[in-house]
């Protein structure tokens, strides 16, 4: 089994990890350059530094102009008709239950032949058949929040606690997300903005929309060059971009809205790799939800247990879905039949999972454990399709407790839970945020967050085997990271920092390409560069 200790040392601490070759991460200064024939591979790479203090914080909170206008009380059946919409049948409820000497109702409805007895009467048991309804559904409420703590936490907390960013509510990247066939990607900023990089055009257009709150997660459509799928506070949006257009702030017309009552935060999205389908979910909604983006519908995949779902991927191949929920236990979807199997966890719910790029391995943690664990999939066919096929039990590949390094600056100790977690398109590096115990203490130099990155390969078995550690500018702290999905050299590692940095980093293999240098050493090596080519133990289902 791969461990930390089975690492090379970390880097000097005013290094940053600048690239990898020959199976080892490179280190050196932040302004010294890449060998040419590297820096070749990458310069086209848009890089960039947003500042939390640049982002300008809303002025208002509220989700429509509403509170901008002379207040207007309407007449209780529209007042019933917009709770429903926004908030669904306990918005309905209040608004009966609060509902005061009505003469309006009256007018509602349009019947001037009641007489006032009559109506008062009719109100006051309307009014006390609806809080007696309120009152039961808000006893239902918490009794079941005490199953699912998560469902008493505000909307923000909720979202910064099933968010793949590390510090989602502090840093001023929230989401970012590669677009799959081109070198163009999307970020998701404090401001609730969202800002669109091409490597191949100087126009950065900046997405805004009345609804865009609280985004979660980014999913630029498959197959497709202009459609992003945004999870929103209340909805998921739809941008459709002309990748031919030379504006820089596109209209809210450009955007399409997908809602569904109850359904909200949005906290994960995931597409299809056809495209033809997007998954979204919501920790406070069980139900799974899978939208026909052409016709705005979706179909509800409900399950009893869980108390929402947090976490979606959607393997490469098209075939399963990973679905982690709030609670001890998890489940994979297969898409032919929609039927699901469910694996239940011992300490906590499931924090993150990736696929390999064939769709056979699911590499997942669990909150409060500081393993790896790993299922693999059979494929079915003919009277078994239908059924996902995964192993009964979970193995562990990695175990990144906290292991003490000792280097010339000092003591270091790393390890703890995994955050996030990516596995690059070729299935040769796999890449994992381990979250230290002091986050939200930058200046902490023990129990750091970083990136442990992994050399893999899962045919004809599955072996892991360390590579090395991704270290930032002093201060800085991995937020979210992504693979490149089209870089033809080997991997490409995309960072996005707490201190607003987005950099690349490249990775060159030894069954991959290389590029062409004129000496197999330096200029390769930066002087004073640590790195590490031995090679170490690795994990082997043999």
């Amino acid at each position: 089994m791969c461990s930390l200790a089975l690492f090379p040392p970390l880097p000097p601490p005013r290094d940053i990890t600048l690239y990898e070759y020959n199976n080892a991460l490179v280190s050196g200064h932040s302004n010294e350059k890449l060998p040419h024939p590297i820096q070749a591979q990458v310069e086209d790479l848009p890089t960039l530094t947003i500042l939390k203090e640049m982002l300008k914080a809303h002025s208002r909170l509220e989700h429509s102009t509403k509170p901008a206008f002379i207040h207007h009380r309407e007449i209780l059946w529209k007042r019933c008709i917009n709770a429903w919409r926004d908030v669904g049948v306990a918005g309905v409820l209040e608004e009966l239950a609060d509902a005061e000497g009505e003469e309006q109702w009256n007018q509602g409805l349009g019947e001037q032949s009641w007489t006032d007895s009559a109506k008062q009467l009719a109100i006051r048991w309307l009014k006390a058949g609806s809080g007696c309804m309120l009152t039961l559904c808000r006893w239902v409420s918490s009794l079941h929040g005490s199953f699912f703590p998560h469902l008493s936490l505000p909307s923000e907390d909720m979202i910064a606690e099933f968010s793949q960013a590390v510090d989602w509510a502090g840093c001023s990247i929230r989401a970012f997300a590669w677009h799959p066939h081109t070198s163009k990607f999307a970020v998701a900023l404090l401001d609730d903005s969202i800002r669109v990089y091409n490597a191949k055009s100087t126009t950065v257009p900046i997405l805004k929309h009345r609804l865009q709150r609280n985004v979660a997660s980014l999913a630029w459509k498959p197959l497709c060059a202009s459609i992003l799928a945004v999870a929103c506070h209340s909805c998921v949006l739809l941008w459709h971009l002309d990748p031919t257009s030379l504006s820089t702030r596109p209209s809210s017309g450009c955007a399409q809205v997908l809602s569904h009552p109850g359904h909200c935060p949005v906290t994960s999205l995931a597409w299809a790799p056809s495209g033809g389908l997007l998954l979204s979910a919501s920790p406070v909604d069980t139900a799974m939800l899978v939208w026909d983006v052409s016709t705005e519908n979706c179909v509800q995949l409900q399950w009893f247990g869980g108390g929402g779902v947090t976490f979606l991927a959607w393997s490469p191949d098209g075939s399963k879905v990973l679905a982690a929920t709030p609670s001890a236990v998890f489940r994979v979807w297969e898409v032919q039949m929609w039927t699901c199997e469910k694996w239940p966890t011992i300490k906590g719910p499931c924090r993150t999972g990736c696929w390999s790029p064939d769709g056979s391995r699911l590499l997942f943690t669990v909150q409060g454990e500081s393993v790896i664990y790993s299922l693999s999939f059979l494929e079915y066919s003919g009277e078994q399709q239908g059924r996902v096929g995964g192993s009964k039990t979970a193995s562990i590949v990695a175990d990144l407790s906290e292991t003490k390094f000792d280097t010339l600056y000092g003591e270091e100790r790393i390890g703890g839970e995994v955050h996030s977690m990516v596995w690059d398109p070729s299935g040769e590096r796999l890449a994992a945020v381990i979250r230290g115990k002091n986050v939200s203490n930058f200046s902490s130099s023990n129990q750091r967050t970083i990136i442990a990155v992994f050399r893999t390969r899962n045919s004809p078995v599955f072996e892991l085997l360390p590579c090395g550690f991704v270290q930032g500018e002093v201060s800085a702290q991995p937020q979210l990271v992504a693979f490149h999905p089209r870089f033809k050299k080997g991997a490409v590692l995309t960072v996005c920092w707490s201190t607003g940095q987005v950099s690349h980093i490249p990775f060159f293999f030894e069954n991959g390409p290389f590029p062409s240098f004129s000496s197999p050493q330096s200029p390769l090596l930066p002087l004073g560069s640590r790195s590490s080519t031995r090679e170490q133990p690795l994990f082997s289902e043999l």
